[in-house]
């Protein structure tokens, strides 16, 4: 009976984060339509750094951030510029919902790419879920009126594989440095990297556009605590599934703000990679608990 007790609160935390992570995405379209997508990423960093310093320094303090594997930190720092810059493009044509569903593809690479770059094994039946997964985003590329796929389509996948990229290096890093390195670095490097690439075309910021700001780092920092707190205290195969409830606040938000209701082509395909990727998510903890079983039999 302790087990839903239990499991209430990591639940209550992710469904926060992922509401948290769409309003941020909101503010992210909404600053798309003023400002260069290299820039957005820009400010993406700098609106969260000094809420993440407060985080650092109240858990475990400064010098964790300086035992780190600086190498792995700057690609994180990299690939995160790309990531933000590429998906803050595609915010500029594409709905919520449409970039919500793309990017759905994103635990589909993380399991195919663990393979060439951590050594991993993948079953059959996961690489079935990961190629029916990726036919559901062509099913959503295709009917865009601009041919098989669009630009800012591409900018999707491309933000989703830095994604998954980047969330690869953290099982690697993960092994040696702190949470609060990893988040803490990343960002810094987002705003310093992506402020570089910025600058020759930097747009003066509107006193108008403030409250967006504020919003953006407001809705990133509680979706940061929701998603550590809820795969910090609940199990992985009951958390991570909720991330597709992001496509329902995509609805919301498309309707409320932007007024575009999807197509239905969309949602059908984001339904087919949300599927596919529940199915890997269950699939690698089966399989976790069968090796845990029979670790304790030998």
């Amino acid at each position: 009976m302790s087990q839903p007790t239990d499991q209430r609160f990591p639940i209550i935390a992710m469904l926060v984060a992922v509401a948290a992570f769409g309003a941020m995405d909101a503010f992210l379209k909404l600053l798309a339509a003023h400002y260069p997508p290299l820039q957005i990423a820009a400010l993406r960093g700098w609106v969260s750094l000094p809420l993440i310093i407060i985080w650092v320094a109240f858990a475990g303090g400064f010098a964790q951030l300086l035992r780190v594997r600086w190498g792995l930190h700057l690609l994180r720092g990299v690939l995160a510029v790309v990531m933000l810059a590429s998906f803050s493009y595609a915010l500029i044509t594409l709905p919520l919902t449409e970039t919500y569903a793309l990017f759905f593809v994103a635990p589909l690479l993380i399991t195919a790419l663990s393979v060439p770059v951590l050594g991993e094994q993948v079953g059959w039946r996961r690489w079935v879920a990961i190629v029916i997964g990726i036919l559901g985003v062509f099913w959503v590329l295709r009917p865009t009126g601009e041919g098989m796929i669009s630009w800012a389509g591409l900018a999707v996948l491309l933000a989703a594989l830095c994604y998954a990229l980047s969330a690869l290096t953290v099982r690697v890093l993960g092994r040696t440095d702190s949470t609060q390195s990893m988040v803490f670095w990343m960002m810094a490097m987002l705003s310093v990297f992506a402020t570089i690439a910025a600058y020759s075309g930097w747009v003066a910021i509107k006193a108008e556009h403030t409250p967006w700001l504020v919003g953006l780092a407001i809705t990133g920092a509680i979706g940061q605590w929701g998603v550590t707190e809820a795969f910090k205290r609940g199990e992985a195969s009951v958390i991570a599934p909720l991330e597709y409830t992001a496509l329902g606040w995509g609805l919301i938000l498309d309707w409320l703000v932007w007024h575009v209701a999807p197509e239905s082509r969309t949602l059908i395909g984001a339904m087919v990679v949300a599927v596919c990727g529940i199915y890997l998510i269950y699939r690698e903890q089966q399989l976790n608990r069968q090796h845990r079983r029979a670790g304790r039999a030998r």
